[in-house]
């Protein structure tokens, strides 16, 4: 199964503090030799400022070695920085933290740093050292505290360049420490703050380049924010983030078409639920015809199979190895219950769409269920659906009859019409790929 692991694609879009878990997760799937997942820890682990953990690795890998004499060179410096710039950012926190200041500062900040300057002889670069500083601490694996220092620098600061680098730092810190609710505020906060228009070439490969860290970083949060799934689906079916995902990163594909797939029997019947999310297959089936060429997999495949080629025993097929594929992917693994279980529905739904007269014992075979088992899940699945008023189940001769209303003409065209403004789009977006537009994955400028 390692050839559908996606680590090595994914990490260069993630700073290196968020590609540890990741390569965590790899050690315990045993897809690759420990050896190999542990030297790629090491050569992450060599860029930071967590001595300790890198050393461990060094004899790990070399354990009749002695350790290097850069480690302790490394390590003395580390530790006078950090004394250096605690200092720095001390004497900026015992003014904003004295409750007379924080209650004078307003929300213009030219004025605070105006009020911070008369008052306290602050300047800008002295408030840069609270940025310095949490930068260090996130560097050091300290993520609480460089979420506290980043954050009171963007309180303060007016430089746009250190802002969003502080966007970017304090989003990785509250997702490393596992603050799902303020890393979605955060997220959605930087979001907001990256450009939304270009006005030459390299402005927009820039835009681009950050929308692809964007939407890797995201997904930490929303494959754990409870709401992370229906969220996912709105802004990654946004055209702007679909354009990205289609031009730099189509293997986030799998993780469109999870969401999807993990929320098509809520957003059935919810009717809090947008548009977008509640037609989200009829939308990444589309998506994914259009991309096969670049992207499938087993996930994606089992889409495919089932609204496409209507072919009940290759999405089944498709679906066993997506099983495998979930148990070993570092997002999607928790999910592996519910993703089967949503997907049984999906399957039961478009076989009762098709079928008038449905056998119960063959549709609890292509489920892999047993018969009672199945008889239960097809129950089920008529009074959580709006089949409820068409099928009829017979239990002598084990059948579902369903008698449909014939669709209205004018239900027709809508139906027909519907994907014409996405098709414009897709149809826009192959011709930008015909002119050979191309964008190799740079770092934003991070934290770390």
């Amino acid at each position: 199964m390692a050839e559908h692991d996606l680590t090595q694609k994914m990490v260069p879009f993630l700073d290196r503090h968020l590609a540890f878990p990741l390569l965590a997760h790899l050690s315990e799937t045993g897809l690759f030799p420990d050896e190999q997942v542990r030297a790629a820890q090491y050569e992450l682990a060599k860029g930071t400022n967590m001595i300790d953990y890198a050393v461990g690795l060094f004899e790990e890998l070399h354990p009749n070695e002695p350790i290097p004499d850069d480690f302790t060179e490394k390590r003395e410096r580390a530790v006078s920085t950090n004394e250096k710039l605690q200092q720095e950012a001390q004497a900026v926190l015992d003014v904003i933290e004295n409750p007379e200041v924080a209650q004078a500062l307003r929300q213009d900040k030219m004025q605070n740093l105006a009020y911070l300057k008369d008052n306290y002889n602050l300047s800008l670069s002295q408030i840069a050292a609270l940025y310095n500083f949490g930068q260090f601490q996130f560097s050091i694996g300290n993520y609480s505290g460089a979420a506290d220092y980043l954050y009171h620098f963007r309180i303060l600061s007016t430089d746009q360049n250190q802002l969003i680098s502080a966007h970017w730092g304090k989003l990785a810190s509250d997702i490393l420490s596992g603050k799902w609710d303020v890393a979605l505020e955060e997220l959605n906060t930087l979001r907001d703050a990256l450009p939304s228009s270009s006005h030459n070439d390299s402005a927009a490969l820039a835009q681009l380049q950050s929308r692809t860290w964007l939407l890797h970083w995201s997904l930490f949060v929303y494959f754990n924010h409870p709401q992370g799934r229906i969220l996912l689906l709105e802004t990654f079916l946004n055209p702007t983030y679909l354009n990205t995902i289609q031009t730099s990163c189509p293997w986030i594909l799998r993780y469109l078409v999870s969401a999807a797939i993990l929320s098509r029997k809520s957003s059935a019947t919810a009717t809090s639920s947008s548009s977008r999310v509640r037609n989200a297959i009829r939308e990444v089936v589309k998506i994914i015809q259009m991309e096969e060429y670049q992207y499938s997999d087993p996930i994606t495949r089992f889409l495919k199979e089932l609204y496409v080629m209507f072919d009940f025993e290759g999405a089944q097929r498709e679906l066993s190895t997506a099983q495998r594929v979930i148990a070993d992917d570092f997002f999607l693994n928790e999910f592996k219950d519910e993703f089967l279980e949503h997907a049984r529905y999906l399957i039961s739904e478009a076989y009762c769409r098709i079928h008038q007269r449905i056998d119960i014992r063959d549709l609890s075979e292509r489920l892999n269920l047993s018969a009672e088992e199945g008889e239960k899940w097809i129950v089920n699945l008529i009074r959580d659906t709006r089949m409820g008023a068409d099928a009829k189940i017979d239990l002598e001769k084990n059948v579902i009859q369903i008698n449909r209303q014939p669709l209205p003409m004018y239900q027709s065209v809508i139906e027909k019409t519907r994907g014409l403004a996405f098709r414009t789009q897709a149809l826009s977006t192959a011709m930008g790929r015909a002119q050979g537009q191309s964008a190799e994955p740079e770092a934003p400028t991070a934290v770390a």
